[in-house]
């Protein structure tokens, strides 16, 4: 049985509807939604389930950087440890198509964490229909970009994901054409920036 599709409008996204996805991920499901940079999976941070589904659809071992999807700084501020290095740089590229490594806070499941480093990625996407779910859940999104074993590229498209993993989810979202271009990596685990993957976000600032 596949999940059911909920098409929302990807500028101005309907409340009802939003609230709807909200409530499958509050209720312990896991959703595809699109973000700026093509579709992710998400589900709550205390969601064991949802992790392990996560890592057995993409094919991800224990020690792989879950991405918190935060609505705010406010928000991302309670999750990770932000230095006055990072503060400048993070506060000005938000929300935007960038990852953060950071590490994390108690706050963060230790499940959730790099096993030996305790950081987690944290982002605050532009989408609009990606900031209003994460507003309305009232926490941050547990998320991997959802790009399928073998392949490279994050899935674009609502009825391929249906086709490919519907029957692995709960709901998928469809807003219109998510992002394509991956988010840009940046680790401020080691004091100061290094650039782990240029992508959509300009990075000339840490060069």
């Amino acid at each position: 049985m596949n999940a059911k599709i909920l098409t929302i409008h990807p500028v101005d996204p309907q409340p009802r509807l939003i609230r709807q996805a909200a409530e499958v991920i509050a209720s312990g499901g896991l959703i595809a939604y699109p973000t700026d940079s093509g579709y992710a999976l998400g589900c709550g941070l205390e969601n064991r389930n949802g992790i392990e589904r996560i890592l057995r659809i993409r094919q991800l071992d224990q020690k792989h950087h879950f991405t918190l999807m935060c609505h705010d700084f406010a928000q991302l501020g309670q999750f990770v440890i932000i230095d006055n290095a990072a503060f400048r740089a993070v506060k000005a590229l938000t929300p935007g198509p960038y990852t953060f490594i950071m590490k994390a806070t108690k706050e963060v499941p230790r499940k959730m964490m790099h096993p030996k480093k305790h950081s987690v990625g944290a982002r605050i996407p532009q989408n609009p229909t990606a900031l209003a779910l994460v507003e309305e859940v009232g926490e941050p999104i547990l998320s991997s970009t959802l790009i399928l074993p073998g392949h490279e590229d994050a899935m674009t498209d609502s009825l391929e994901v249906s086709d490919e993993i519907g029957h692995e989810v709960d709901l998928i979202v469809d807003s219109g054409e998510p992002g394509t271009e991956p988010t840009s990596v940046i680790d401020f685990t080691e004091g100061s920036a290094v650039v782990r993957r240029e992508g959509a976000g300009d990075v000339s600032r840490f060069e």
